[in-house]
């Protein structure tokens, strides 16, 4: 049965071995996605929340909002997305001279889990019309990465500064969009 306390300790001990080992830990515990939803309880609103975060490592339980989009971003750390309920597709991107182009995708769905290089671009978007939900661990303080990190608009590509508030806003006003268009 997932326990978030074993699961925080078990990703702090692994970490130092890097992100093979933080797959390991992350494919066993969404091997049980009754068990992370029963821990983790299911989600009332979209957003992040943070399990555990320092210099060294962030965990976040994310929950997407119905069909939300998230625009091109890095993370300047690894990476590994593993779900729990819901379906997660992700587009990744890579760049050009001026910008950057679609290089790949993948679907991911309950008990699949990812794994993302430093280097890797992506977006996401939760296809479904119900929550997404799913456990991220990145090698790194995800609010206040050591390399400044940047999103690109979804319109025209143009790369900016990443900005933790701005993501924030739009789970929020995702959410929000849902639930108008689900009322009326």
């Amino acid at each position: 049965m997932f326990n978030k306390d074993r699961f925080v300790q078990d990703c702090i001990d692994a970490v130092s071995e890097g992100q093979a080992a933080i797959r390991e830990l992350v494919t066993e515990a969404v091997s049980d996605p009754a068990g992370v939803l029963a821990e983790l309880g299911e989600p009332e609103h979209a957003g992040i929340t943070p399990l555990y975060r320092s210099s060294e490592l962030t965990i976040i339980n994310f929950a997407w909002a119905p069909c939300m989009s998230l625009m091109p971003h890095n993370h300047q750390m690894f990476a590994v997305i593993g779900i729990y309920s819901g379906r997660e597709d992700n587009v990744f991107w890579r760049r050009t001279e001026t910008s950057i182009e679609a290089a790949g995708a993948k679907s991911l769905g309950v008990g699949d889990v990812t794994t993302l290089g430093t280097n890797i671009i992506h977006s996401v978007l939760n296809p479904i019309g119900k929550m997404t939900s799913a456990i991220h661990v990145y090698g790194g303080d995800f609010f206040e990465p050591q390399e400044p990190r940047s999103e690109w608009d979804h319109e025209t590509l143009t790369e900016r500064p990443w900005d933790i508030e701005r993501v924030k806003s739009l789970f929020q006003e995702a959410e929000a969009r849902f639930n108008a268009a689900s009322s009326a």
